[in-house]
């Protein structure tokens, strides 16, 4: 198979009500997706360990920078995505790439919420490093830690969030 083919093969778009047609492109890339019982709710799992807790009506396109057959970035258009890539799973870590933000990680767990202009990232275990797409200045996230990273070139505020607000966005992935 050329490089191009598995570029294209290891390609997941998922469009929301469309799940039939995704669930061939993610077998393709070694994952495949199971629905959560009594939710619009999916889970996305791939060999290399990573799970992907998809919210209904999401929009992403996994991606295979490397073009080695696996997913190693995920492309966040809207709603949200609870990922989980424990340590070596993903060769080089993970990435969430989103019109704001790049999330980048190796093993760890967290969130990423797009929605009205900005991204929104969390972190339950592990780091994650956040930064612009045209910039080169990084935060680092630690567990309970969180980030808003809007449109612009402003410093980015890691903030601490409230119990509330974590609650809000894991009742999201029925966690």
């Amino acid at each position: 198979m050329s490089a191009r083919d598995r570029f294209f093969r290891s390609l997941v778009v998922l469009f929301a009500g469309v799940f039939w047609v995704d669930a061939a492109h993610a077998q393709d890339a070694g994952c495949a997706f199971e629905p959560v019982a009594g939710t619009s709710r999916q889970i996305l799992r791939c060999r290399e360990g990573l799970a992907v807790i998809v919210e209904g009506g999401a929009r992403f396109t996994l991606e295979d920078r490397d073009r080695n057959g696996s997913p190693d970035a995920v492309r966040l258009r809207r709603k949200a995505l609870l990922l989980d890539a424990p340590a070596g799973a993903v060769q080089g870590g993970f990435a969430v790439i989103t019109p704001q933000a790049i999330a980048a990680v190796r093993g760890t767990k967290w969130a990423v919420d797009v929605g009205n202009g900005k991204t929104s990232v969390f972190v339950l275990r592990g780091r994650v490093a956040v930064q612009r797409p045209a910039s080169t200045a990084v935060v680092v996230l630690a567990p309970g830690d969180g980030v808003d990273v809007e449109a612009g070139t402003g410093k980015l505020i890691v903030k601490r969030w409230p119990a509330k607000r974590v609650s809000a966005l894991l009742a999201r992935f029925g966690q």
